[in-house]
C-alpha cells in the first residue's frame, strides 16, 4: 500500500503534499506524488515545475518518507486520471487540497475535490492551505 497525493503548484497543493508526507511517515508507506499534465497542452499551470517535485523530494528525504513522482497525462478529467491512478496502485488514502471558491463557482465549475471526494472507493484526506496562504 501506498498514499497518493494529487500535486498542484499552488497553496492547497503545497498543503496537501506536506500533508501527505506526514501521513506516509505516520503510516510507514511511500510517497506517490501525481504531476499530471493535460494532453496536448503547450502550457499547463496544474503541472509542477522541478524545483516543486525537488522541495517535496526533500521534504519526504527528510521525513524519511520514499517518494515517487508518477508523471501522466490526463485529457478534460483530472479528477478520473487520479481515481485510476489510485486504483491502478493499490493506494491506502488519497491526499487531496481544498482551496475556498464560491457557490456560484461551485456549481457552474463542479469540483475535482468533490468528485473524488464522493467517487473514490479508499479513504480521502481533503487539506486545506492555511488562511495566510
Amino acid at each position: 500500500m501506498s498514499i497518493l497525493v494529487g500535486y498542484v503548484p499552488t497553496p492547497a497543493g503545497e498543503a496537501a503534499a506536506t500533508e501527505a508526507v506526514a501521513e506516509a511517515k505516520r503510516r510507514a508507506e511511500p510517497l506517490l506524488v501525481v504531476n499530471s499534465v493535460r494532453e496536448g497542452a503547450l502550457v499547463d499551470k496544474s503541472a509542477a515545475a522541478p524545483e516543486d517535485l525537488e522541495r517535496i523530494r526533500s521534504l519526504a528525504a527528510d521525513a524519511g518518507v520514499e517518494l515517487t513522482v508518477l508523471d501522466s497525462t490526463h485529457r478534460d478529467d483530472l479528477a478520473e486520471e487520479l481515481l485510476e491512478l489510485a486504483i491502478r496502485h493499490d493506494v491506502s488514502v488519497i491526499v487531496i487540497g481544498l482551496r475556498q471558491r464560491t457557490q456560484v463557482g461551485k456549481f457552474i465549475m463542479g469540483s475535482h475535490a468533490q468528485r473524488i471526494l464522493l467517487q473514490s472507493d479508499r479513504p480521502v484526506l481533503a487539506v486545506k492551505a492555511s488562511a495566510r496562504d
